[in-house]
């Protein structure tokens, strides 16, 4: 018997052997199930989905001699003749060859007449989409209103160029693309039927390869059974696509996250030995860049749809969230850079290289380069900077004093630097809070003359702790200006906006007693939630939370219904592991979400928020002494400018 490829071979004979699709599968059962047919379906996707396969499938199910039903036998006349292709009342016409107005017609004069052998007479139309307008014009009535035993079942890659007017007719469904995973859960069910060894590294290989399509993975298998032999090996494979084992990308992610440069520069040069596209290495690397980013930022979305799974986890571990960013947009900038680059395995290092250059830290490592002299380039420049040039003679001689240095002109501070001598002198009080005018700068004709500076040694100005700024106080020694008439003119010259700050009592310290488990009520919730310490986006859950009922080591929480996007049964666990640690012994937690009935603890800290808020405004705007400045100057305070001082 001759060889029949895998894709053939092993093509969907009922609705159980068929691999993913399962909303398509779920409608067509229930359809046949419950004798609910339309008379016309349109399945569209990408290449090798497997649209003609269910087609067929449908059609053995109608025409089944056991009868209609969603499992057709397999072993009747009608269901064999389908299967090899043979079945008189099963038209299968490939459209892109006859898309011609008379090739049309001559399909459509046959419709009236009633099947040969089935129940329905099945017009299985392949690439649809390439119909002449004529011949979906003609199709037009035939397939909106056909006859009873006529089912049209219609399929195409492209769905967009399609008239609308046959859309309309038709019930649609969208096959997806094969996800990595089912293809490689696929391709070893297959394999271990025919006897082949593998490795399932090639498998997933093979399933990336395929992107999407069932049918390009069979076909790429039975080349790789051919190129490898008895065995289908990691090695065998990539060299048979051409591409790059994928370790040798995560080995280069690696030294970059370690930040070693030489360790980078190594595994670029084990790259270059398969001389591969440093574009497409660069895409796999922002793949896994951004595969990175989504388990540090939601670790359960993670699927294993590329077989690496684990190793995402492990790198995001290692790296932090703001270098996979940096990573991400250098990667995205270089390889739009990379074909301008003299050469592109430079140009591939280069991009690397600059990734560990602009990381917050620096540069993994200064650059050490011996001088001629000895010694490294850094330490060369330090001892020539700090140390003074001396000739041979003034070496063996008594070091000069040097010369005392110049006060430079300083603009006036409110505190004048004080000088201290060399010698150590005991460590001096705190300064007493000195008052405005105390604070002033002394007149130029009360300076000390630049003689005293001479007269001691230079040391390093030493300035002593400035005291706290009196806030709201208007200086003793400068007399209040007289209240200006009430309907003094307001000035028309801009005022500047200045954030005032009103001092507000801080919130009391979180060291309240612990609440015992058999004493908790439903008020008791905000204090406890603070003493929890959550903090991430569990804490932001919990502080949306309220308590509804307490008892028999059970706590029931509503979390509000605007607030549970995020929400997952993991942040109910870290809740109630945080409760078991309070509480010292097994809570058994159950949250809810609804409408809160109680005030949150994000309710009750926004209220407190607004009322320190109102407090030091109100308090700001009803001081004298801010009334006196705003009449005499003809001003205005900006409300939205005052804040609270404080937690």
């Amino acid at each position: 018997m001759s060889y029949q490829v895998l894709a053939r071979k092993w093509r969907s004979r009922t609705f159980k052997e068929l691999v993913g699709q399962a909303h398509v599968l779920q409608a067509l059962v229930n359809a046949l199930d419950n004798d609910r047919l339309h008379h016309a379906y349109l399945f569209t996707g990408t290449r090798g989905v497997g649209k003609t396969s269910i087609a067929r499938i449908l059609a053995k199910c109608l025409n089944c001699e056991q009868g209609v039903s969603s499992n057709p036998c397999g072993v009747c006349s009608a269901c064999k003749e389908i299967d090899e292709g043979r079945f008189v009342d099963l038209i299968e016409v490939d459209a892109a060859s006859r898309t011609r107005l008379e090739d049309t017609k001559e399909l459509l004069d046959n419709v009236q007449y009633a099947p040969t052998r089935g129940r329905f007479k099945v017009y299985l139309i392949d690439e649809v989409h390439m119909l002449s307008t004529h011949s979906f014009n003609a199709l037009l009535k035939t397939l909106e209103e056909p006859p009873p035993h006529i089912k049209f079942l219609l399929a195409t890659t492209d769905p967009h160029k399609l008239p609308i007017t046959i859309l309309s007719r038709c019930l649609q469904f969208s096959l997806k693309n094969m996800q990595p995973e089912k293809v490689v859960e696929h391709l070893q069910h297959v394999l271990d039927s025919e006897k082949v060894a593998y490795e399932v590294p090639a498998l997933w290989q093979l399933g990336r390869a395929a992107d999407g399509s069932m049918r390009d993975a069979l076909s790429l298998t039975d080349q790789a059974i051919a190129y490898c032999g008895d065995k289908l090996t990691s090695q065998a494979v990539t060299a048979m696509l051409g591409t790059i084992d994928q370790d040798q990308v995560y080995r280069v992610l690696d030294a970059l996250v370690a930040g070693q440069a030489d360790a980078v520069l190594d595994a670029v040069g084990e790259l270059a030995e398969h001389s591969p596209d440093y574009v497409a290495v660069l895409g796999d690397m922002l793949s896994a860049l951004h595969r990175i980013a989504l388990a540090q930022a939601v670790p359960d979305v993670v699927d294993n749809s590329q077989g690496d799974r684990e190793r995402i986890l492990d790198l995001a571990g290692k790296v932090t969230a703001e270098d996979v960013q940096l990573y991400y947009q250098t990667g995205m900038i270089g390889r739009r850079d990379l074909p301008l680059a003299p050469d592109p395995r430079a140009g591939f290092e280069m991009v690397l290289l600059r990734m560990l250059a602009f990381r917050p830290d620096g540069v993994p490592a200064a650059p050490q380069q011996a001088l001629p002299g000895g010694g490294s380039a850094d330490g060369a420049r330090r001892e020539s900077q700090s140390a003074p040039a001396t000739s041979s003679t003034e070496a063996h001689s008594e070091p000069e004093e040097p010369e005392p240095r110049q006060p430079e002109a300083q603009p006036p501070a409110p505190e004048p630097a004080v000088l201290q001598p060399a010698a150590p002198q005991p460590e001096p009080e705190p300064p007493a809070p000195q008052q405005p005018s105390e604070m002033l700068p002394p007149p130029w004709d009360e300076a000390p003359p630049l003689d005293a500076y001479e007269s001691q040694p230079v040391a390093e100005p030493v300035r002593e702790p400035m005291p706290e700024p009196v806030r709201n106080v208007m200086p003793e020694s400068v007399p209040a200006p007289e209240p200006a008439p009430a309907a003094a003119p307001v000035m028309d010259t801009p005022v500047a906006e200045t954030v005032v700050e009103v001092a507000a009592a801080p919130e009391p310290a979180n060291d309240a007693p612990k609440i015992p488990l058999g004493q908790l009520q439903t008020e008791d919730w905000i204090p406890l939630s603070q003493q929890l310490g959550m903090g991430g986006v569990t804490g932001a859950i919990v502080s949306h939370c309220e308590l509804v009922s307490c008892g028999g080591g059970k706590l029931l929480l509503r979390l509000d219904g605007e607030h549970d996007t995020l929400y997952n049964d993991n942040h109910r666990q870290r809740i109630q592991a945080a409760l078991k640690t309070y509480f010292g012994e097994e809570i058994a937690l159950d949250v809810e979400t609804g409408t809160i009935a109680t005030e949150t603890p994000a309710a009750w800290r926004e209220r407190r928020r607004l009322e320190r808020l109102a407090a030091a405004r109100q308090s700001f705007l009803t001081d004298d002494r801010v009334q006196a400045i705003v009449n005499a100057f003809s001003g205005r305070v900006l409300e939205q400018t005052i804040e609270p001082v404080g937690s």
